[in-house]
This record gives C-alpha cells, sequence and structure tokens, in this order.
C-alpha cells in the first residue's frame, strides 16, 4: 500500500504549527514576571485581540469563526438547542458558546531578545488593563517612549477545586520599551500575525467536527434533512412532537457523554 502523502502533509503542517504558537506565546511562570504590551505591528490603533474559542470539541480546540464575523455552525447548534425549551439543553448550549480570550503583543523583561510574544488572558485581566489605560493618570501604557511595564504575578491552582490566579499591578513610572535599536526593530517590524498562530477555520471543517462529535461511532448523516446535525427526519409513524423529544433527549446524551469525559 501506497503512502499517503496527503496525511503527511497534514501531519507536518501541523507539527510546523504547533512550533509556530509554541514559540509566539507567552505564559507567566508561577510568582511574578514583568512585561510590557507593545503596539500590535497588524493594527497600531488597537493592541487588545478579542479571539473565540470552542474548547474540547472532539479533543481539540478551534477557532470560531465569530472572531471573523463569520457564521459558526456550533453557535447555531448552540442557539438551537435553546429553542426546545429544555433547561438540560440550554445549559449545554451554554457550554458550547464560544469563548473569549484575549491576546496582546509584550516584550518578556529578562528575554527582549526573542522578540514580541502574545500574552493571552481572560476577561478579568481584560476588564484591569482597559480600567487603567482609561485612567487619566496612567493613560496609554502601551506606548513605546512613555508607557509602563506591568507586573505579572501568576499563582497556580493549588488542587482539585481551586484555580489559577493572576493577578496584575502596572508600575508607576513611564521608561521606554527598550533603548537597543535592534530589539526595537523586532517590536515595530517582526511581529508574527495572529492568525498565523490561530488557523481559520472554515464553516464546513467546523460542521464536520460537529457531526463528529455529535456522532463518535459514525452514525450515517444519511437520516439528516438538512446541512446541520440537528435537522433529522421524522420516522414513520412518529409525530412531530416525539420526534423533537427523542431528538433533544439525544443531543442532551451526546453533549453530557462529552462533558463527562
Amino acid at each position: 500500500m501506497a503512502i499517503d502523502l496527503d496525511a503527511i502533509r497534514k501531519k507536518l503542517g501541523d507539527l510546523q504549527s504547533q512550533t509556530t504558537r509554541t514559540s509566539s506565546l507567552w505564559k507567566p511562570s508561577p510568582g511574578k514576571n514583568q512585561v510590557r504590551i507593545v503596539p500590535y505591528q497588524h493594527d497600531k490603533e488597537n493592541p487588545f485581540l478579542e479571539l473565540f474559542f470552542h474548547y474540547d470539541l472532539g479533543k481539540r480546540n478551534y477557532l470560531s469563526p465569530v472572531t471573523h464575523g463569520e457564521a459558526d455552525p456550533v453557535v447555531e447548534f448552540s442557539e438551537k438547542l435553546k429553542s426546545t425549551g429544555n433547561s438540560d439543553d440550554w445549559k449545554l448550549s451554554k457550554k458550547l458558546e464560544p469563548k473569549m480570550r484575549v491576546y496582546v503583543p509584550v516584550i518578556v523583561r529578562g528575554e527582549e531578545g526573542e522578540g514580541v510574544k502574545f500574552w493571552g488572558f481572560g476577561k478579568q485581566v481584560y476588564a484591569e488593563l482597559l480600567g487603567f489605560i482609561s485612567d487619566p493618570d496612567y493613560g496609554d501604557i502601551t506606548d513605546l517612549t512613555g508607557g509602563r511595564d506591568i507586573v505579572v504575578e501568576f499563582t497556580p491552582s493549588e488542587g482539585a477545586g481551586t484555580y489559577p490566579k493572576t493577578a496584575i499591578r502596572v508600575k508607576p513610572n513611564q521608561t521606554p520599551a527598550t533603548e537597543d535599536k535592534g530589539i526595537a526593530d523586532k517590536i515595530m517590524n517582526g511581529q508574527p500575525e495572529i492568525f498565523s498562530i490561530f488557523k481559520k477555520v472554515s464553516y464546513d471543517d467546523l460542521k464536520s467536527a460537529l457531526e463528529t462529535w455529535l456522532n463518535p461511532e459514525g452514525e450515517s448523516v444519511e437520516e439528516t434533512t438538512g446541512d446541520l446535525p440537528w435537522e433529522k427526519k421524522e420516522e414513520k409513524g412518529t409525530t412531530s412532537n416525539q420526534a423533537k423529544a427523542t431528538q433533544t433527549d439525544d443531543i442532551s446524551k451526546a453533549f453530557d457523554d462529552l462533558f463527562s469525559e
């Protein structure tokens, strides 16, 4: 049997993408870290990049098309679940909604020579940073010449039932991001584009992932009437309400099975 070259190329592409992602993202180490948010080369007016993700969809994470203002089949499915009027379906629909994570370009103090990396965080840190910037006593903390460094204190999870914590403190003194011309050039001209790290996913690919997730045993899709997995045909001798009830039960079970993994 001849080797599947397309599969090999895909694996190579996945490995290269993982390498790029690992080298381009920054996570704080336990304890205190110091970084400087810098202007985003590809959108100098806004360094805060709001991305939306579906986590653990078939043991993978996907960038939601909502990030690009485009239709998302998982969001459509989530909205369909809400419309059933079933409380369990509603809870599951909330779990399926894409979750926002914000990324900013930073230089890490002590690692300036490595160039710009992206620091990702949730809504709480995002709100705190926006609060500092909107405060006239701080202003534009990202300014290359008169901005301010940020101390990021990270506390890992201490076990079951606990969560990691991230605390930030903006330093009061205004300082230049760097006085090294080579590093300054990397900051202004050597930044990766965020979507070279988090690849865009097509509607059809995400729909396929959703269908596989809903039908882990490879159930035939011939039973569907439309393009989405909730649009199942009614069986003969089954009323519309009975079909809807069965459909809701099946969906709930599929989602319960997934989220219990």
